[in-house]
């Protein structure tokens, strides 16, 4: 088997999911795109492993590591993006910027006034 053909079918797998991540606005979607990358990466793993002929086989085993950690990766992943969603009603990256704290308003020179008369 020459190694020219998995690693080229790897690095189009790979693209397209690059792709997807920086172009898609559906976290579900860009989560899906992350998930191509790594098995273009397990591919590239097990075509090298079969190529240099490795007596242990640490690139089958590297490979079920990944895979491991990719359910791991998608099961947090989705599960962050389903509470996005029941609290924002959308799971669009571009509006989910501002996730964090939102800053109470400036106090008016009225309020303050009414706070210091209240006080005294």
């Amino acid at each position: 088997m020459h190694l020219a053909y998995p690693a080229v079918l790897a690095a189009l797998l790979f693209c397209v999911g690059l792709y997807g991540v920086l172009a898609r606005r559906n976290a579900i979607l860009v989560l899906m795109s992350v998930e191509l990358m790594l098995n273009a990466v397990n591919l590239n793993l097990v075509a090298f492993d079969v190529w240099l002929r490795d007596a242990l086989h640490a690139g089958q085993a590297l490979t079920l590591f990944t895979i491991a950690v990719a359910a791991a990766e998608i099961g947090i992943g989705l599960a962050i993006v389903l509470m996005v969603y029941r609290n924002r009603g959308t799971s669009d990256v571009d509006r989910l910027r501002d996730t964090g704290e939102r800053p109470e308003p400036a106090a008016t020179p009225d309020s303050t006034d009414e706070k210091a008369e209240a006080a005294a």
